[in-house]
């Protein structure tokens, strides 16, 4: 369809006034509609080039659509509607765009933001990654608090040690459990053969007794312990964790501080000129920034140590009460300060890992 749009061109001159409209052409209606839809149809001006000189031209009068100003790049669906484009010495149209932004444009622009996140978080880790290394090779500063430090030790070290004593405990509750899951098996035992040997039956009888009393006191046990495991469990592994997650945050921004802190220090040192007081200024709004992240870490971290101290005290307080007096009872044989030790802290029995009560619990 091109070509026969380029030889009816050739053939005929198309008028052109004063004001860009072209003159009718009654020798061939269809010619205009073929024109019509070639600029409707045909490639888009905004990624093409303009030729500035004739057919054939040197390739450095290429000028880019994308260069062309001015107020003559409108086209309008209406082929007989025409603008004229002033400065080019020909009938360049583009269609028109509206003012919002396309696809393309919003995605270049979620692009770059993503650049600019990944530029910045890169500078940042690049600056702790130095400061750190200098630390460590005695190259750099770091700023020290000497007090907070010390109870950061101590909590650290006391965790490790109440870690220890968690896992004492657990081995304590599962070799204990097992001993009672022994005598009560023990004590069926006994209870059967009492039935079906008439000549031993009294000494198989109380030694079934004896085992079964042992087993109810040893799952009576089992529950003060469980819930000395339990509360010593929680305060390990979630408050003083908690408390050691937020230290960890307080350690890094720490470490950032004194990242920008250098920075800025040896700026300082540099020249003064027109640009290098422009970086000054930026070293030292994001040194503030850092500061402020440090100090209100630091007081979180005060505030924490605080409360985690006065919850020990007072858990350990409360479960180390109970795990003597349930310990002595036990071991005493006295079955009536065991089970009263139990009520005093409120803990229900029920042996470690069973979906239903047990066959003493039924009785």
């Amino acid at each position: 369809m091109t070509e026969s749009i380029m030889s009816k061109a050739a053939t005929m001159e198309i008028p052109i006034n004063s004001n860009g409209d072209t003159g009718t052409l009654p020798e061939d209606d269809g010619l205009e509609q073929d024109l019509q839809q070639v600029m409707v149809s045909g490639p888009n001006l905004n990624e093409t080039s303009i030729v500035s000189g004739g057919y054939g031209g040197a390739a450095e009068g290429i000028i880019p659509t994308s260069s062309v100003k001015g107020p003559a790049v409108s086209y309008n669906a209406d082929f007989n509607k025409r603008i004229p484009v002033t400065g080019l010495g020909s009938n360049m149209h583009h269609s028109s765009s509206s003012s919002s932004l396309t696809p393309d444009e919003m995605s270049r622009g979620v692009a770059v933001e993503k650049l600019e996140t990944v530029k910045k978080w890169g500078l940042n880790t690049y600056k702790c990654t130095k400061q750190m290394l200098s630390e460590r090779f005695g190259r750099a500063s770091r700023t020290v608090d000497l007090e907070l430090e010390a109870q950061i030790e101590v909590l650290r070290d006391t965790k490790r040690k109440y870690e220890n004593v968690l896992r004492l405990a657990r081995a304590l509750t599962n070799h204990f459990y097992n001993m009672v899951q022994t005598q009560h098996a023990l004590g069926d035992t006994f209870a059967d053969l009492s039935q079906k040997s008439p000549e031993l039956r009294d000494e198989f009888g109380y030694n079934a007794e004896t085992q079964k009393l042992l087993c109810k006191n040893g799952e009576t046990l089992l529950g003060a312990v469980n819930f000395f495991v339990s509360s010593i469990n929680t305060l390990v592994n979630k408050t003083m964790e908690d408390t050691l997650m937020t230290i960890k945050m307080f350690e890094s921004a720490r470490l950032e501080f004194d990242a920008y802190r250098s920075d800025l220090e040896e700026l300082s040192l540099g020249p003064r000129d027109a640009v290098a007081m422009a970086r000054i200024d930026d070293a030292q709004q994001e040194y503030q920034v850092q500061k402020d992240k440090y100090e209100r870490l630091r007081s979180d971290v005060i505030i924490k140590l605080k409360f985690l101290e006065e919850n020990k005290v007072k858990v350990m307080h409360k479960q180390l009460l109970l795990f003597h007096n349930a310990i002595s009872a036990y071991f005493a044989g006295n079955q009536q300060q065991l089970e009263q030790t139990l009520k005093q802290f409120n803990i229900k029995l029920r042996p470690p890992g069973a979906d239903k009560p047990s066959w003493l619990e039924e009785q």
